[in-house]
């Protein structure tokens, strides 16, 4: 979604964020960092590398008018007055503070920083970065005492996996400013996204794509699954992902034509649309262009694999949507009283 090449932090300052819930209280720091080379080089890739690979972006939200939502308007504010910084990152702060309403939230260390050179849509612009780090692994730390070495347990950020992260981009759009989030922790799913960010994921082909391939992957265990078996949910899913593949944008009436044979199965469909739209509150768009980048992502999670009670299992590509049908056969045994699976192949891989 972004990248880094020529990113540079040019403002950095850490907070401790508590938890009101627990009477837990917030620590600032009242000056920017200063960071020595070797910290900061670690820092940048630690703090913008899962970005690159975010396939979705969200634009702020509010019920009544986008200006009261307070992290649009902190994060406004700093980008309008790059020296009131410190100040906008208190703010920020108390604001996640605000959302700790459960013993669940998690205390931490808050990362903000101004960020210049981030690269969207092949053009340079700055951004707010707000980094939550709720969890510390402990190393082993060894120091000379007395001309001997000796070692003692530190606890410290692991530069492994971001917890949570979003960045607030200095670029708007028809819908608004563009922001890019990160929740690795999301032990609570309101708690960053809705109730902190404030956000919902912009009216894209991303967000498209990702509702209809979220609608066939339900609808697939749900009433294909149970009604005709895995095998016929594997071909489905394996037809699924072809159609996508095979064209640039999505046709709704075209697509039921393309991966049904049966007119009864693309009622079910067509059922089944109605109740997903009304369990998600989302609208399935009937013509979408479709976006490669949450394609390869989304597909990842549709699950072909046959698992069977005698501890066998068949995996199925789901990028090779003839397999099925072609190479797999399901029988019954009246000698074994079992049902079977034949497959076919020329050589073992």
């Amino acid at each position: 979604m972004i990248k880094r090449t020529r990113a540079e932090i040019s403002k950095c300052i850490i907070h401790k964020v508590g938890n009101k819930y627990n009477s837990g209280q917030n620590a600032f720091s009242e000056e920017v960092v200063r960071f020595d080379e070797e910290s900061y080089e670690l820092l940048i890739p630690f703090l913008l590398k899962p970005f690159g690979s975010v396939t979705q972006s969200y634009r702020f939200n509010h019920n009544s008018d986008i200006r009261l939502n307070e992290l649009n308007k902190y994060t406004d504010g700093v980008f309008e007055d790059e020296e009131s910084f410190i100040e906008g990152s208190k703010k920020i702060v108390n604001h996640l503070y605000e959302q700790s309403n459960s013993a669940n939230i998690k205390t931490g260390d808050v990362i903000v920083v101004y960020l210049e050179g981030i690269e969207y849509k092949d053009v340079l612009t700055e951004a707010i970065g707000i980094f939550k780090i709720e969890s510390k692994v402990s190393f082993l730390q060894t120091f000379l005492d007395n001309d001997n070495f000796d070692m003692v347990v530190q606890k410290g950020i692991s530069t492994s996996k971001l917890d949570k992260g979003c960045l607030i981009l200095n670029t708007t759009d028809a819908e608004g400013r563009v922001v890019l989030s990160i929740d690795n922790n999301n032990y609570d799913a309101q708690y960053w996204i809705k109730n902190f960010l404030g956000v919902n994921y912009a009216n894209d082909r991303n967000l498209h794509t990702k509702n209809y391939l979220e609608l066939c992957k339900e609808f697939s265990e749900e009433v294909i699954k149970p009604e005709f078996g895995k095998q016929e949910q594997s071909t489905f899913l394996a037809n699924t992902v072809d159609y996508f593949k095979e064209h640039e944008s999505v046709d709704y009436h075209d697509f039921k034509d393309g991966v049904f044979e049966e007119d009864k199965h693309k009622s079910l469909f067509e059922d089944y649309k109605k109740h997903f739209e009304k369990l998600n509150d989302v609208l399935i768009r009937n013509n979408f262009e479709v976006s490669d980048a949450v394609l390869k992502k989304e597909k990842s999670k549709l699950k072909t694999d046959i698992k069977l009670d005698t501890n066998i299992q068949i995996k199925i590509d789901v990028d090779a949507p003839d397999a099925p049908s072609e190479y797999l056969e399901q029988g019954y045994d009246e000698e074994k009283k079992m049902k079977y699976y034949k497959v076919f192949y020329n050589a073992e891989k």
